[in-house]
């Protein structure tokens, strides 16, 4: 679901008058721009069947935290009769095998016996080989049944994983915001089930502007916001780098950091950044208003500038841009005894 994103802009600019030490400077203006957005989930994953059947229980409804139990179990009979008859088959391998074994061991001692009254001409060539040849056959049975049982054991295997998967598990700790199956309804293999969500970190998504970004980025450790009233830390989780043509603005994803509080959807969450804006910040203890026309004096050449104010603040004014003041250039303070002159 889209969240929408609101964006409030305060035109004042921010109270704090730039001074080196003592010794007022010009600075670039700057504006206080509030982003607004709503908290989401994390991540969200569809909950589905991969074998048919029909559901045998459901453990979570909208609003569960998931545990360790199934979310959602269906009947295996039809499998639990597969296993069985696969074991049973395996049992009766497993007869043939030790049968099997068992000549092997008689026949090898036969053969060894015919072997030694045939060298004493006490035992006829025909009996060797015909002893030699059935052992031999015994052998052969035995090295097949052993690749039968093999086999077996590979299809026991995958009934009882097949088994498994009529157990259906959900994410930890995450929570159900959707569900679609009921009890005693058949379902399809690949039928979504639930949908569930992590809501253990909340994000908020943004449209921003190349500016706001630019502040954004400058709280590496975090962001101070409000998250419906309570003071958090937020971070930039992602940044897409494909720009909207339509809203000039890049999508970003901020993570909500140290937040002990309720955790769904829709919370509110206010974040106030200083982005440069066009102007300059003039301290007023460096403007002088003869004849109330604002100027100021460059400290490092005395030459007078007139301003062109567009704005103020508790202590500065907002002036037009002007190639001789260039942020960080330091002025001269008006002295006290002078005042603001008088007409």
């Amino acid at each position: 679901m889209k969240v929408t994103v609101f964006l409030a802009s305060c035109f004042l600019c921010l109270s704090l008058t730039a001074w080196a030490g003592d010794r007022p400077v010009v600075s670039r203006a700057s504006k206080e721009v509030v982003l607004t957005g709503f908290t989401r989930e994390a991540a969200s994953q569809v909950i589905s069947s991969e074998v048919p059947g029909k559901v045998k229980s459901v453990n979570f409804d909208i609003g569960d935290r998931i545990t360790a139990e199934p979310f959602v179990e269906v009947d295996p009979t039809f499998v639990d009769y597969a296993i069985r008859n696969k074991s049973q088959s395996l049992e009766r391998l497993q007869v043939q095998i030790n049968s099997a074994r068992s000549r092997i061991d008689y026949l090898t001692k036969e053969s060894a016996r015919v072997e030694e009254l045939s060298r004493e001409q006490m035992a006829t060539e025909s009996r060797r080989d015909a002893l030699f040849q059935e052992l031999d056959q015994a052998r052969l049975e035995h090295e097949s049944a052993l690749k039968q049982r093999a086999v077996l054991m590979i299809e026991l295997s995958e009934l009882r994983e097949r088994k498994e998967r009529h157990r259906i598990f959900a994410p930890q700790d995450w929570i159900v915001t959707e569900r679609r199956v009921e009890e005693q309804e058949y379902v399809q293999a690949g039928a979504t089930l639930a949908v569930v969500s992590d809501f253990r970190t909340l994000v908020v998504p943004l449209s921003v502007s190349s500016d706001e970004l630019t502040a954004l980025r400058t709280g590496l450790e975090g962001l101070d916001a409000r998250l419906n009233g309570t003071l958090v830390i937020a971070q930039i989780n992602w940044v897409n780098p494909v720009f909207n043509e339509k809203t000039r603005k890049l999508d970003i994803e901020l993570r909500i950091k140290e937040y002990d509080g309720i955790r769904r959807g829709g919370l509110k969450l206010t974040l106030p950044v200083s982005v440069q804006t066009e102007g300059l910040h003039i301290p007023k203890a460096a403007v002088s208003m003869r004849y109330e026309n604002p100027a100021v004096t460059v400290k490092t050449t005395g030459k007078r500038v007139s301003l062109v104010v567009l704005g103020e603040g508790p202590d500065y004014f907002l002036a037009a841009e002007d190639a001789r003041l260039t942020p960080g250039t330091e002025l001269e303070p008006v002295r006290p005894e002078s005042g603001q002159d008088k007409e």
